[in-house]
């Protein structure tokens, strides 16, 4: 008789441990994710994995990579879509699937991008380098907007875990307005603004900011410019 033979595995990928390493991060956190544990979760050897991934920093890299990818970010404009709409429901799309995982903010913050990444970045700034800009101004632009994104995510994490313990005040609860009106009597403004804001969305902060980015942008790329000034530096004139 013969033994049964054992059931074949996957050969391990790269996109396998991007996947096992994302499944780690959303179950438990960034502390979560290690390679000793990817290689549990793959049924592997621990030095496997380097023939796929160099270290921690390339892994978080290609994490990024593949958040974004999942949120279907930086694909472009949709058909007749306005460039600057387009922006605002990337950097939404993106924000909402940086808070929807647990320390996914971290793991963006500071990445990388592989050159296999590169074409698609090439299609974005040309997409904001035919809205006006120069390829540095189109590029500086997709950084301010990730960074606001980054940070408005983390923020939000921070709040609402925060929140677990720490819970908002209810707007509708009348004997906590009263305390309130009257522990800020002297800063009229002050409880005017919480007051305001207590009632707003979760969300509200990072819309508001992402407004003022996207139509500081819009306004940015439609300023007319001086005819006839150079844009070059003035050079000295006086005898050499």
């Amino acid at each position: 008789m013969f033994p049964e033979e054992a059931p074949t595995r996957a050969p391990v990928s790269r996109a396998a441990v991007v996947d096992a390493a994302l499944a780690l991060l959303a179950e438990g956190g960034l502390e979560a994710v290690s390679f000793r544990r990817i290689a549990k979760a793959l049924g592997v050897a621990g030095p496997t994995l380097y023939w796929h991934v160099e270290n921690k920093r390339q892994l978080m890299d290609l994490m990024a990579e593949e958040l974004l990818h999942r949120a279907r970010a930086h694909t472009g404009p949709a058909a007749g879509q306005q460039w600057w709409e387009w922006l605002r429901d990337d950097a939404r799309r993106m924000f909402h699937a940086l808070i929807a995982t647990r320390d996914a903010p971290r793991v963006l913050a500071g990445n990388r991008p592989s050159p296999e990444s590169f074409p698609d970045i090439e299609r974005v700034l040309e997409v904001l380098v035919g809205a006006g800009f120069n390829a540095g101004d189109a590029q500086q632009a997709l950084f301010a907007l990730g960074a606001y994104v980054i940070g408005s995510a983390t923020e939000w994490q921070a709040e609402a875990d925060r929140a677990r313990t720490q819970p908002l005040p209810d707007p509708d609860d009348a004997a906590i307005n009263a305390f309130r009106a009257e522990v800020l009597a002297d800063q009229p403004l002050l409880l005017a603004a919480i007051d305001e804001r207590l009632g707003a969305r979760d969300t509200a902060a990072f819309e508001f900011g992402l407004d003022l980015l996207v139509d500081g942008l819009r306004a940015r790329s439609t300023a007319p410019r001086t005819a006839g000034v150079s844009e070059e530096p003035t050079r000295g004139t006086g005898p050499s």
